[in-house]
C-alpha cells in the first residue's frame, strides 16, 4: 500500500510498504542509483549479521558446456557482417 506524505518543505514522499512496490520502484532507478541501493542493502545485511550464501559448486561438465556455448556465440558474432 502506497501512502503520500507532504513534508514541511512541500516535498511529496511516497511510502512503499510491500516488496513488490519496492521492486517496481527499483526498476526506474538509473544504473548508478541501483548500484548505490545494492551497496546500501549489503551494508545493512552485514550490520545485521546476515550470513553469506554458501558458494555454489558446478561440475566440470557444466563449466565445459558454458565455455562451449560461449565460444559458439563468439564464432557466430564474428561471422556476422
Amino acid at each position: 500500500m502506497r501512502t503520500l506524505q507532504k513534508t514541511p518543505l512541500g516535498c511529496t514522499l511516497v511510502r512503499m510498504v510491500t516488496l513488490a512496490e519496492i521492486e517496481a520502484a527499483a526498476v526506474s532507478l538509473s544504473p548508478a542509483e541501483k548500484q548505490e541501493l545494492m551497496l546500501f542493502l549489503a551494508s545493512r545485511l552485514r550490520a545485521e549479521g546476515a550470513k553469506l550464501p554458501e558458494p555454489r559448486v558446478f561440475s566440470a561438465e557444466e563449466m565445459a558446456r558454458w565455455i562451449a556455448e560461449d565460444e559458439a556465440d563468439m564464432r557466430r558474432l564474428r561471422e556476422q557482417p
